[in-house]
């Protein structure tokens, strides 16, 4: 019996509007988007940048046909000169070598000069010497800082003070 009673009872419906993703407006279920095409703007730029890549892409095939056409025609003249061109081009790459191992060198003796010093710096004890002294230096500027602020303060205030005396 107690069953009967309960389902005689008002229910409580909940009612969610439900929308579809087709290309609707905010105009509810099923309205249509007459403006679903591209804007003016894209059609635009598209128009502006189709020629752009367009030239540019017919460049790229220009230069790489160039570069096989003047490798065809130079590879005889590499093949006829090769006895010249090839201890030329290990001397020069041996040239270059050389002076980027110059480089390297010199940077790791550099590296390892200025590890040593510091380390030596560190067991001599000059280095808190130098972050004492560089405590000290930015101490005496914050110092004076802070003197200047107090003077420039105190002559705005002078001059304020000097302004109203005026006006009254």
């Amino acid at each position: 019996m107690a069953e009967v009673r309960d389902r005689n009872l008002p229910h409580q419906v909940q009612v969610h509007p439900q929308y579809r993703l087709d290309n609707t407006t905010g105009g509810g279920y099923g309205a249509k988007n007459y403006h679903s095409g591209p804007s003016t703007s894209q059609v635009l730029a598209v128009l502006t940048l189709l020629p752009i890549g367009g030239t540019l892409l017919a460049l790229a095939g220009l230069t790489l046909a160039g570069t096989v056409i003047g490798l065809m025609l130079a590879t005889p003249l590499f093949i006829i000169f090769s006895p010249v061109l090839v201890p030329a081009a290990i001397a020069i790459a041996m040239a270059v070598t050389g002076f980027l191992s110059s480089g390297a060198f010199g940077l790791t003796g550099l590296s390892s000069l200025s590890y040593v010093l510091n380390r030596l710096r560190y067991a001599t004890g000059t280095e808190q010497l130098d972050l004492d002294h560089a405590k000290r230096r930015v101490q005496d500027m914050t110092e004076y800082v802070g003197q200047k602020t107090k003077e420039v303060g105190q002559k705005i205030e002078n001059k304020a003070h000097e302004g109203q005396v005026g006006r009254t």
